[in-house]
């Protein structure tokens, strides 16, 4: 193990589980296309919602990543989380054997954790009495199972646990783990996201917040950030995991070399459980804190992935943010919401907005915001409407705030450059 505190901490593999594909080239494909990945919800019956939309993830079979009796005993976030870990690990081409287990480490985010199997457990107690209750339901609830199993499946011996901070905790666990690397406590982190919320209890909470879109009439055009008649965000599902390797570990075997991780700033805005800060100075600050750690200006910054949920105050908020952190060039960097297609996944948004970022890098190509046909006054900066753009990017800064006012941002760069 390296010790330091200055290790540099590169991307080697990614994978992702989504509303618009079940792996990276399917997802990239749907993005630049401007696909939405919006419709009516199937996973139960809507009707009597006011949020009758989301984006669903279709055609996901956990059996291509995990024997039917271990797939059966998961969750759906569990079974995501395994999916893109399996497809980070294989890009990557690492292999977890016994002798350097212990220097791979597992961080995967997740907040509402198994909640669609205790709904299901808790209709069995109610209907049919505790004795019929699940031995597995305590395993598969937690909102830590999927790091769990990931590391089961995956062999890892490293430090293991999950992140919990809304919408942001995909991209801490990023955070968390670059900071690990860095400090030579691990050569390797599985890192990512997970959630799985599309169930009547978090629609129905949702809805009684007034959070979500009821534009139910036309779905693929509900999600749409910037937009002076956005009504709220669209729910989505999925999981995204970047494999992290401190640089030496990563040349030394070969790897190759998708991006660098060269900033990540975290804050509170210390204001509202649900709202952001209207002045948005929480999202400025881990802006400026990813800057400062990454030593480049806000010039240097060549795309930036917007948090951009679609609701009022969030993109409004953001957009000051914005302002604030990097000044007059926010007014020339190109910004979109992938939100516009994909929905919100909530903690797997920042870390499925992670790999999308490096995409960007890898591609040269900036996804759009669709649905951006109003513009609103107050959010006045480039966010890329509707139609993807070429453009040559070798730095891209990716956003995530969530309820209770956490703030987290994430700086990639061009390996090599």
């Amino acid at each position: 193990m390296r010790k330091g505190s200055n290790n540099r901490v590169v991307v080697t593999g990614m994978g992702v589980v989504s509303p618009l594909g079940c792996d990276l080239g399917s997802m990239w494909a749907g993005l630049v296309d401007g696909k939405s990945g919006v419709d009516r919800i199937s996973l139960f019956d809507p009707e009597s919602f006011e949020t009758k939309i989301a984006a669903e993830v279709k055609g996901f079979d956990p059996a291509d990543y995990m024997d039917r009796k271990q797939a059966a005993r998961a969750d759906r976030f569990v079974q995501f989380a395994v999916a893109a870990s399996l497809q980070a690990v294989r890009q990557a081409e690492i292999k977890i054997e016994p002798h350097n287990a212990a220097e791979v480490g597992v961080i995967i985010g997740s907040t509402v954790g198994g909640i669609a199997t205790l709904l299901d457990q808790v209709n069995i107690l109610v209907q049919r009495g505790p004795s019929r209750v699940s031995p597995f339901l305590a395993p598969m609830v937690m909102p830590d199972a999927a790091s769990g199993q990931v590391s089961i499946v995956l062999g890892a011996k490293g430090v293991n646990f999950s992140t919990t901070s809304s919408c942001a905790s995909g991209a801490n666990a990023i955070g968390e783990s670059t900071e690990i690397i860095r400090r030579g406590d691990a050569q390797v982190m599985i890192a990512g996201g997970t959630e799985v919320a599309i169930n009547p209890i978090c629609i129905a909470a949702f809805n009684a917040i007034r959070a979500t879109s009821t534009r139910n009439h036309e779905p693929q055009k509900a999600s749409c950030p910037f937009d002076a008649e956005r009504d709220g965000f669209v729910p989505g599902e999925g999981a995204g995991v970047l494999v992290l390797e401190d640089l030496h570990f990563a040349l030394k075997r070969g790897a190759h070399i998708l991006a660098e991780v060269i900033g990540y700033g975290a804050t509170s805005d210390a204001y509202h459980m649900v709202h952001p800060d209207e002045k948005g100075g929480g999202g400025a600050r881990a802006m400026q804190i990813a800057l400062k750690k990454a030593k480049i200006a806000p010039e240097a910054v060549g795309y930036i992935n917007a948090h951009g949920t679609s609701t009022q105050l969030n993109d409004k908020s953001e957009t000051l943010a914005i302002k604030t952190a990097l000044g007059s060039a926010a007014y020339h960097i190109p910004i979109s919401s992938t939100k516009s297609m994909m929905g919100h996944l909530l903690s797997a948004g920042g870390a499925v907005e992670a790999v999308i970022s490096i995409l960007v890098i890898q591609q040269k190509v900036i996804p759009p915001t669709i649905n951006l046909v109003h513009p609103d006054p107050d959010c006045d900066l480039d966010y890329v409407p509707e139609i993807c753009r070429p453009a040559n990017v070798s730095i891209v800064l990716s956003n995530s705030f969530g309820f209770g006012g956490h703030n987290s941002t994430l700086i990639f760069r061009e390996y090599g450059v």
